[in-house]
């Protein structure tokens, strides 16, 4: 399959979305320059000591790339285990750090939201009553010329 079919298929009947009932995990991502955000729910396994991606859900108030990078993410990290997880969060990161700011942002949201999930998993081994975590994006979605062209009108609206 094509990527671009891939995309429009993710885009038109995305993997995994919605709340997930059972779900005993919960990580948050969010862009707070403009209050999108994503939720992850998890539910993990154990395997041999090892807790693992059981099941997947999640949910997203923000554009389709945010959708669709949701549903992508979401069906790689399914089984995995959580160094897994983690791996691929940092390759997903990796990746996104050699697009421009305003095309990373809402996969970096999606990523950041799992990495919350797993964190919040570990740090409940310690503080079961631990809150759910969240993690704010690094990019911006608005684009440059966009900011500066909102500052120029900004700044003639007192002429």
């Amino acid at each position: 399959m094509k990527v671009d079919a891939q995309l429009l298929e993710h885009l038109m009947e995305p993997k995994n979305y919605g709340s997930l009932e059972g779900a005993t995990l919960h990580g948050i991502g969010k862009n707070p320059q403009n209050g999108e955000k994503v939720v992850i729910h998890m539910i993990a396994g154990e395997d041999e000591d090892q807790p693992y991606v059981k099941d997947i859900g999640f949910q997203a108030v923000g554009c389709s790339t945010t959708v669709v990078a949701g549903s992508m993410l979401t069906e790689e990290a399914r089984e995995l285990n959580f160094n897994g997880v983690k791996n691929l969060v940092s390759a997903t990161m990796d990746l996104l750090g050699k697009l421009p700011p305003e095309d990373a942002a809402c996969s970096e949201m999606v990523a950041l939201a799992l990495l919350a999930a797993v964190d919040t998993y570990e740090k409940r081994k310690e503080d079961p009553d631990h809150p759910i975590l969240t993690y704010n994006v690094t990019q911006s979605c608005t684009p440059k010329d966009e900011i500066y062209n909102k500052e120029d009108t900004d700044d003639n609206a007192d002429d």
